[in-house]
């Protein structure tokens, strides 16, 4: 199979097109390297990569470099992971984010029809639920009402990056329809494991904790998160591709166009102050903890419903969150 993978140099991408080369497919590459985070971190990601994928540094907003990462060989999936991260940032820079995630994405899209491909897996984010998986009133604060579901109407993100997922996702629905598209987009839980952004709060935790700094919980430690393991995240987008891929080998001349949403997560919930009492276990520190209310645009809990990606996809997370902390640890000392 041949890959064309946007946001290859990232964390989730550069995992992935790990996965899929070690079993024999070919994989090209795209990256901006945006300045967002050190470049260093990212040429770190692609070590393995430089000898076995072919690379392409370029944006997605620029259409001939996408017309070149498509041109390199016939491409059977694109899978697009390239995308402004994060939710703080993203109050501050609304107006980039919806460009690079919302035309960006088109873009590709675009780019991915002018070839003649049709099958394309997008990165989308629980942040589209808004705090559709918030507390019970009156409930203990980590309780749930219930898992995200992917037909809950996701129509109240809280910040501009759960936003421009949102609009990622209509906007390829319709592309679906008006391209003859076979897109399915992937709803990912909090992902963390080694390699992930520095800036996002495993990571950020762990340096606080190990500097001996005062560690800020927000919502006073009882938000709450879905977890996932990073392998995970990555075994249910290859069951995404490939399920894509044999629908492909399976066309019929005039096949409809189709749309599909799933939810990646591990289906647990764990308070903040849980995370932080297993990460500051595994460093072997105690950490110094102070609570803070929670900041504008984070939505209080989030919980996947797994059954759609588990009865699809084959999708069956492994990961224990202990487990999870602990190769992180082995990974950040290395």
């Amino acid at each position: 199979m041949n890959l064309l993978v946007t946001g290859v140099a990232g964390f989730i991408g550069s995992h992935l097109a790990e996965r899929f080369l070690e079993r024999g497919d070919a994989v090209v590459g795209l990256d901006s390297f945006d300045p967002f985070y050190d470049r260093s971190f990212k040429e770190a990601n692609l070590a393995t990569l430089r000898n076995c994928a072919d690379l392409i540094e370029g944006d997605i907003l620029d259409d001939a470099a996408l017309d070149r990462a498509f041109s390199i060989r016939p491409v059977d999936v694109v899978v697009h992971l390239a995308a402004l991260a994060g939710v703080r940032p993203s109050l501050r820079h609304p107006s980039r984010y919806q460009r690079v995630n919302v035309e960006g994405t088109a873009r590709v899209a675009e780019a991915a029809a002018r070839h003649g491909v049709r099958r394309l897996i997008f990165a989308s984010s629980s942040s589209v639920y808004g705090d559709g998986a918030a507390p019970v009133p009156g409930a203990p604060p980590s309780a749930l009402a219930r898992p995200s579901l992917e037909t809950d109407p996701a129509d109240a993100p809280l910040s501009p990056y759960a936003a421009s997922k949102r609009a990622g996702e209509l906007l390829l629905r319709s592309l679906a329809h008006a391209r003859g598209l076979d897109v399915t987009a992937l709803r990912y839980f909090t992902v963390y494991g080694p390699r992930q952004r520095p800036d996002m709060a495993v990571s950020s935790f762990a340096r606080a904790i190990l500097r001996g700094d005062e560690l800020t919980l927000f919502g006073g430690g009882a938000m709450s998160r879905d977890y996932t393991y990073i392998a995970d995240a990555v075994d249910g987008t290859q069951g995404a591709v490939d399920v894509a891929a044999a629908r492909g080998e399976r066309d019929a001349p005039g096949e409809p166009a189709s749309f599909r949403i799933y939810n990646l997560g591990s289906g647990r919930p764990v308070p903040l102050v849980a995370l932080v009492a297993a990460l500051g276990e595994a460093l072997g520190r105690a950490p110094r903890v102070v609570p803070a209310p929670a900041p504008p645009g984070e939505v209080r809990a989030t919980l996947a419903s797994i059954d759609a990606a588990r009865r699809d996809l084959g999708y069956a997370p492994r990961t224990s969150l202990d487990e999870g902390i602990r190769s992180f640890v082995r990974w950040y000392h290395r």
